[in-house]
Protein backbone atom coordinates (compact mmCIF):
# COMPACT_ATOMS: atom_id res chain seq x y z
CA UNK A 1 0.00 0.00 0.00
CA UNK A 2 1.18 3.53 -0.45
CA UNK A 3 1.20 4.01 3.15
CA UNK A 4 4.31 2.18 3.33
CA UNK A 5 6.06 4.45 0.78
CA UNK A 6 4.59 7.47 3.05
CA UNK A 7 6.13 6.09 6.36
CA UNK A 8 9.53 5.55 4.94
CA UNK A 9 9.69 9.03 3.68
CA UNK A 10 8.81 10.88 6.59
CA UNK A 11 10.98 8.57 8.84
CA UNK A 12 14.14 9.14 6.51
CA UNK A 13 13.04 13.05 6.17
CA UNK A 14 12.61 13.17 9.87
CA UNK A 15 15.48 11.30 10.81
CA UNK A 16 17.87 13.62 8.46
CA UNK A 17 16.08 17.07 9.80
CA UNK A 18 16.51 15.87 13.35
CA UNK A 19 20.06 16.39 13.29
CA UNK A 20 20.99 19.06 15.56
CA UNK A 21 24.10 20.81 13.81
CA UNK A 22 24.00 23.41 16.19
CA UNK A 23 24.15 21.56 19.02
CA UNK A 24 27.02 19.21 17.87
CA UNK A 25 28.93 21.85 16.24
CA UNK A 26 29.26 23.68 19.52
CA UNK A 27 29.42 20.50 21.73
CA UNK A 28 32.56 19.04 19.55
CA UNK A 29 34.71 22.65 19.21
CA UNK A 30 33.65 24.64 22.56
CA UNK A 31 33.03 21.50 24.80
CA UNK A 32 29.76 23.39 25.62
CA UNK A 33 26.03 22.78 25.24
CA UNK A 34 24.68 25.63 23.10
CA UNK A 35 21.26 25.15 24.73
CA UNK A 36 22.51 26.66 28.28
CA UNK A 37 23.64 29.99 26.33
CA UNK A 38 21.40 32.99 25.35
CA UNK A 39 18.30 31.85 24.10
CA UNK A 40 18.65 27.99 24.70
CA UNK A 41 18.05 27.32 21.08
CA UNK A 42 19.83 25.29 19.11
CA UNK A 43 19.60 27.18 15.72
CA UNK A 44 22.69 29.81 13.75
CA UNK A 45 21.12 32.88 15.83
CA UNK A 46 21.90 31.44 19.13
CA UNK A 47 25.09 29.86 18.27
CA UNK A 48 26.51 33.39 16.91
CA UNK A 49 25.10 35.14 19.68
CA UNK A 50 26.87 32.73 22.00
CA UNK A 51 30.33 33.77 20.35
CA UNK A 52 30.96 31.68 17.64
CA UNK A 53 29.78 33.30 14.54
CA UNK A 54 32.20 30.61 12.31
CA UNK A 55 30.40 28.12 13.86
CA UNK A 56 26.95 29.84 13.64
CA UNK A 57 27.16 30.37 9.93
CA UNK A 58 28.33 26.56 9.35
CA UNK A 59 25.09 25.80 11.37
CA UNK A 60 22.80 27.95 8.86
CA UNK A 61 24.81 26.33 6.18
CA UNK A 62 24.48 23.13 7.08
CA UNK A 63 20.42 23.61 8.74
CA UNK A 64 19.74 24.52 5.24
CA UNK A 65 21.62 21.90 3.37
CA UNK A 66 19.83 19.67 5.75
CA UNK A 67 16.29 20.25 4.05
CA UNK A 68 17.09 20.83 0.90
CA UNK A 69 18.32 17.41 0.77
CA UNK A 70 15.68 15.67 2.56
CA UNK A 71 13.10 17.14 0.07
CA UNK A 72 14.91 14.45 -2.46
CA UNK A 73 14.87 11.88 0.04
CA UNK A 74 11.00 11.92 -0.87
CA UNK A 75 12.43 11.31 -4.50
CA UNK A 76 15.11 8.88 -4.50
CA UNK A 77 12.73 6.57 -2.49
CA UNK A 78 10.44 6.34 -5.35
CA UNK A 79 13.15 4.94 -7.38
CA UNK A 80 13.23 1.72 -4.96
CA UNK A 81 11.11 0.37 -7.44
CA UNK A 82 9.82 -2.58 -4.67
CA UNK A 83 7.57 0.20 -2.94
CA UNK A 84 4.24 1.23 -4.11
CA UNK A 85 4.67 4.47 -6.38
CA UNK A 86 3.48 7.98 -5.00
CA UNK A 87 2.90 11.08 -6.67
CA UNK A 88 6.58 12.85 -6.79
CA UNK A 89 4.93 16.20 -5.51
CA UNK A 90 3.13 13.85 -2.78
CA UNK A 91 6.42 12.49 -1.81
CA UNK A 92 8.31 15.43 -1.60
CA UNK A 93 6.18 17.58 0.31
CA UNK A 94 6.03 14.84 2.92
CA UNK A 95 9.74 14.77 3.17
CA UNK A 96 9.38 18.51 3.52
CA UNK A 97 7.06 18.68 6.24
CA UNK A 98 8.67 15.97 8.27
CA UNK A 99 12.35 17.41 7.42
CA UNK A 100 10.92 20.77 9.60
CA UNK A 101 9.27 18.45 12.24
CA UNK A 102 12.62 16.42 12.84
CA UNK A 103 14.49 20.08 13.11
CA UNK A 104 11.67 21.22 15.68
CA UNK A 105 11.12 18.10 17.81
CA UNK A 106 14.34 15.69 17.52
CA UNK A 107 14.38 12.63 18.98
CA UNK A 108 17.73 13.02 20.02
CA UNK A 109 17.57 16.56 22.32
CA UNK A 110 13.92 15.25 23.74
CA UNK A 111 12.34 16.53 20.86
CA UNK A 112 12.99 20.40 21.84
CA UNK A 113 14.41 21.88 18.61
CA UNK A 114 15.16 25.19 16.65
CA UNK A 115 12.44 26.95 15.38
CA UNK A 116 12.77 25.93 11.84
CA UNK A 117 13.85 28.75 9.94
CA UNK A 118 17.06 27.72 7.91
CA UNK A 119 15.74 24.22 7.56
CA UNK A 120 12.92 25.49 5.74
CA UNK A 121 14.75 27.72 3.42
CA UNK A 122 16.71 24.65 2.25
CA UNK A 123 13.19 22.93 1.97
CA UNK A 124 11.57 25.62 -0.07
CA UNK A 125 14.91 25.72 -2.15
CA UNK A 126 14.12 21.96 -3.19
CA UNK A 127 10.41 22.82 -3.77
CA UNK A 128 10.20 26.32 -5.22
CA UNK A 129 13.32 27.77 -5.62
CA UNK A 130 11.99 31.16 -6.50
CA UNK A 131 9.68 31.91 -4.01
CA UNK A 132 12.25 30.76 -1.64
CA UNK A 133 14.75 33.26 -2.99
CA UNK A 134 12.31 35.69 -3.16
CA UNK A 135 11.67 35.29 0.66
CA UNK A 136 15.07 35.26 1.06
CA UNK A 137 15.09 38.50 -0.20
CA UNK A 138 12.31 39.96 2.44
CA UNK A 139 14.21 38.30 5.06
CA UNK A 140 17.44 40.07 3.98
CA UNK A 141 15.61 43.43 3.81
CA UNK A 142 13.93 43.35 7.12
CA UNK A 143 16.80 42.42 8.66
CA UNK A 144 18.80 45.21 7.49
CA UNK A 145 16.68 47.77 8.49
CA UNK A 146 15.22 46.19 12.23
CA UNK A 147 18.85 44.11 12.90
CA UNK A 148 15.54 41.96 14.38
CA UNK A 149 16.51 38.47 13.34
CA UNK A 150 13.07 36.90 14.51
CA UNK A 151 10.94 40.19 12.88
CA UNK A 152 12.65 39.15 9.60
CA UNK A 153 12.27 35.52 10.09
CA UNK A 154 8.50 36.00 10.84
CA UNK A 155 8.24 37.95 7.78
CA UNK A 156 9.51 36.03 5.35
CA UNK A 157 7.91 32.84 6.40
CA UNK A 158 4.90 35.28 5.69
CA UNK A 159 6.33 36.43 2.42
CA UNK A 160 6.74 32.79 1.21
CA UNK A 161 3.17 31.16 0.45
CA UNK A 162 2.10 34.56 -1.12
CA UNK A 163 5.38 34.11 -3.25
CA UNK A 164 4.65 30.24 -3.87
CA UNK A 165 1.28 31.03 -4.95
CA UNK A 166 1.65 33.98 -6.87
CA UNK A 167 5.28 33.45 -8.99
CA UNK A 168 5.06 31.01 -11.64
CA UNK A 169 5.00 27.61 -10.83
CA UNK A 170 3.78 23.95 -12.14
CA UNK A 171 0.47 22.88 -10.49
CA UNK A 172 0.94 22.13 -7.22
CA UNK A 173 -1.36 18.94 -5.92
CA UNK A 174 -3.21 19.04 -2.19
CA UNK A 175 -0.31 17.73 -0.58
CA UNK A 176 1.94 20.73 -1.94
CA UNK A 177 -0.54 23.22 -1.22
CA UNK A 178 -0.82 22.10 2.06
CA UNK A 179 3.28 22.13 2.89
CA UNK A 180 3.22 25.42 1.30
CA UNK A 181 0.72 26.60 4.23
CA UNK A 182 1.71 25.08 6.85
CA UNK A 183 5.27 25.38 7.25
CA UNK A 184 5.59 29.20 7.29
CA UNK A 185 2.56 28.47 10.11
CA UNK A 186 5.06 26.28 12.37
CA UNK A 187 8.14 28.68 11.88
CA UNK A 188 5.58 31.79 13.10
CA UNK A 189 4.01 29.52 15.98
CA UNK A 190 7.81 28.82 16.83
CA UNK A 191 8.24 32.64 16.74
CA UNK A 192 5.04 33.26 19.81
CA UNK A 193 8.13 34.46 22.38
CA UNK A 194 9.81 36.36 19.89
CA UNK A 195 6.75 38.46 18.73
CA UNK A 196 5.58 39.00 22.57
CA UNK A 197 9.04 40.85 23.37
CA UNK A 198 8.57 42.91 20.14
CA UNK A 199 5.49 44.00 20.91
CA UNK A 200 7.40 44.42 23.99
CA UNK A 201 10.13 46.12 22.86
CA UNK A 202 12.40 43.94 24.66
CA UNK A 203 13.72 41.49 21.57
CA UNK A 204 17.51 41.22 21.23
CA UNK A 205 18.25 43.26 18.52
CA UNK A 206 21.38 42.00 16.61
CA UNK A 207 25.01 43.23 17.36
CA UNK A 208 23.84 45.06 20.59
CA UNK A 209 24.20 44.22 24.31
CA UNK A 210 20.24 42.97 25.72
Amino acid sequence: MPVVTYLIISLLAYLLGSIPFGYVLVRCFLKEDIRTKGSGNIGATNVVRSGAKGLGALTFLLDVLKGFVAVFVGVWVLQLHALPAVPVQSATAFAAFFAICGHIFPVWLHFKGGKGVATALGVFLALAWLPALASLGVFLLAFLLSKYVSLASVLSALAFPVFALTLPHTAYNAWMIAVVLIIPVIVILKHHQNINRLLRGTEYRFGKSK
